[in-house]
């Protein structure tokens, strides 16, 4: 390119015509800038989304028993599906592809919990050893509940924070007995869940010790497990084998959508995932529309200010000016407003993402925006060869002015 006397030639350029030198720079920027915060955007969206899934496995199927609305096999319609410990081993075992597994008996309301001379109410689920990883549970201390806890219908629990400040204080909880409805557990865990308030207020027993103390054998509310790294289609086959075998065990048609609920978290977020897919194009095609909108608004500007110094161009060659340097010098004023404009729009934008950070609240929909630096410096760059691109056309023509010609048009 040019020495220092280029660069400073360029800038005089472009201080004669401040006005369309400001009005080019700032469609350039404003598409750097477009493209930046709707990037972010989308990224906090996903994120929110992202957020909403945190709390369970995604690779997931959940069943729930309901009501049969059809009649079948002889039985009549309104039915009530009830589920059994045998239900949750026939899916472990004849379902291929299962990994984790876990039926949950509810204690419906909060349970009245005592230690010592405190008393709270918490709610209280009865599970298998699965269970820790269908809910993402992490453990901070002890242990979760394991195969032992279960055949044995060991009284033992594993507690949230909240039961643990309430009735601790700060206090370890391991090894000290909790009193729920008069039979005492020993408490073997402290959790943490990423879920809600409400996660950290539950108290997990042996699914089994659950059922036998409270007078419901064998009975189970919820069945969930995992599918490991089954794909899409395959998690969609497992769901379905599952509808089967327990159409055939309680003898309700499994075309029956009432009597037997089955969600797939898999199918669930691959639709999120494909929804943001298309989020993601239309960023982008409404972000690249706007940056081409400014190199061609580059473009119009280099032809103007080209015809503009057709008589300079004429002088330059006939002092001597070769057409490299003529070149040379409508490209730098190019290069110059889309690499500024294009760096001052990022700027811009970061800036914008970093005080939404920091000042917007969090909530469940909208989640830590962040700006893609990498996407941002390839769109300047990209910006910044089509902008030179955008300028070669007049900066040839200008090469080609003949010194006759242009002090004729004079």
């Amino acid at each position: 390119m040019l020495g220092f006397d280029g660069w400073q030639e360029t800038f005089e350029a472009l201080r004669r015509h401040k006005l369309r030198t400001l009005l080019t720079a700032l469609s350039v920027s404003w598409g750097i800038f477009m493209l930046v915060i709707l990037l972010a955007a989308g990224r906090g969206l996903e994120r929110g989304v992202e957020h909403d899934f945190r709390d369970d496995a995604v690779n997931s199927i959940w069943v729930s028993p309901g009501k049969t609305s059809v009649a079948y096999q002889g039985q009549p319609p309104g039915k009530a599906v009830r589920f059994e410990n045998d239900d949750v081993d026939a899916i472990a075992k004849q379902i291929a592809g299962v990994d984790q597994i876990t039926g949950r008996f509810y204690l419906w309301g909060e349970f009245s919990v005592s230690y010592g001379m405190k008393t709270a109410h918490f709610d209280i689920r009865g599970c298998h050893p699965g269970h820790l990883y269908l809910e993402r549970t992490q453990i901070l201390a002890g242990r979760f509940i394991n195969d032992f806890d279960v055949k044995g219908r060991r009284k033992v629990a594993v507690i949230g924070p909240e039961v643990r400040d309430q009735l601790f204080g700060t206090r370890d909880p391991l090894g000290e007995y909790i009193t729920i409805r008069g039979v005492k557990y020993k408490v073997i865990g402290l959790y943490q869940d990423d879920g809600n308030q409400n996660e950290l207020r539950k108290i997990y027993v042996p699914i089994t010790t659950a059922q036998l103390v409270y007078s419901a054998p064998r009975q189970v509310h919820h069945i969930m497990y995992t599918v490991g790294n089954a794909g899409l289609a395959e998690s969609e086959r497992m769901a379905g084998a599952t509808r089967e075998l327990l159409a055939r065990r309680h003898r309700f048609s499994p075309d029956d959508k009432r009597a037997l609920r089955v969600n797939n978290n898999l199918q669930q977020f691959s639709k999120v995932q494909e929804i943001f897919a298309w989020i993601r194009v239309f960023v982008w095609v409404v972000g690249v529309g706007t940056i081409f909108a400014g190199v061609v608004g580059v473009g119009n500007v280099m032809l103007i200010s080209v015809k503009e110094r057709t008589v300079e161009f004429g002088v330059r060659k006939a002092l001597g000016a070769t057409p490299w340097s003529i070149v040379s010098m409508v490209l730098q004023e190019a290069l110059l407003v889309t690499s500024l404009a294009g760096y001052s729009g990022l700027v811009a934008g970061a800036l914008i993402v970093e005080a939404v950070n920091r000042y917007v609240p969090e909530n469940d929909y909208f989640r830590e925006p962040q700006v893609d630096f990498q996407a941002a410096l390839w769109a300047i760059l990209i910006l910044v060869v089509a902008g030179a691109l955008a300028g070669v056309i007049p900066a040839i023509r200008a090469a080609r002015v003949q010194p006759v010609v242009a002090m004729r048009g004079e």
